[in-house]
């Protein structure tokens, strides 16, 4: 269950968060959402792909982590084992919500932080504050503030990433089959990479089309990304 509420400084004065990394803190997770302006940081540890909801039909850019339901091969018992973690996933337990306010008579939607109550990692004695003994932000709030406006405005660009995606059949699904060192196979199915044969064809306009919006580079990015199987294939042989 989630209790999401509007935070402020009164009725959560004394709330912190635990920023550590462990399962028992949500972090066994298979793959996040990322988005292109993240494919920079992304791509050098974790795969691209696109995954696509069941519930609406909507395709997401995704980090992935594992090979099944709640693996994470970058979790050990000290941590996240790369440098780099998706915001989607260092976001957490915080969201961005909407509130209506009124200047001048005139109303308008501002964006504010939730957080969920009910998330592993809130507490009221273990953890970083969120607020400063009389009032104000800590950095970590003023970070996580940050963080929630870049994934609002990537998510945003995403869904037109995807559009110009699905307007040039770029996508395609892909069966991918790996066997581990011990023989074991497993095969991961449900996501979508890059056409290359399409992506090929593509005209000189339509490449500067997509290059002008930012979306070429995120493409071969994602096309790059693909070479981190290998260290996941990597990681999953070592842990067995």
């Amino acid at each position: 269950m989630s209790q999401h509420v509007l935070l402020n400084s009164i009725d959560h004065k004394d709330l912190k968060v635990n920023t550590s990394r462990s399962a028992a803190l949500g972090d066994n997770l298979w793959f996040s959402v990322t988005f292109p302006q993240e494919f920079r940081s992304i791509q050098a540890h974790y795969p691209i792909f696109f995954h696509k909801d069941a519930a609406t039909g909507q395709f997401y850019s995704v980090a992935l982590f594992g090979f099944a339901q709640n693996e994470n091969l970058f979790l050990t018992d000290s941590g996240w084992n790369a440098s780099y973690v998706p915001l989607s996933v260092r976001r957490q337990p915080f969201l961005i919500g909407q509130q209506t306010v009124r200047e001048d008579g005139v109303e308008r939607q501002q964006r504010v932080i939730h957080v969920d109550l009910d998330h592993p990692r809130v507490s009221q004695t273990e953890g970083e504050a969120l607020f400063l003994p009389y009032g104000g932000n800590t950095p970590l709030l003023d970070e996580v503030g940050e963080m929630l406006e870049i994934i609002h405005h990537g998510l945003i660009d995403s869904q037109r990433f995807i559009d110009a995606l699905i307007e040039h059949e770029l996508l395609e699904s892909f069966t991918l089959d790996i066997e581990l060192d011990n023989g074991k196979k497993h095969q991961m199915i449900g996501f979508y990479t890059i056409n290359e044969n399409t992506l090929a064809t593509l005209s000189a306009d339509t490449l500067a089309t997509l290059h002008q919006q930012g979306y070429l580079q995120a493409i071969y990015m994602a096309l790059a990304s693909q070479s981190t199987v290998r260290d996941l294939l990597n990681l999953k042989n070592a842990q067995g």
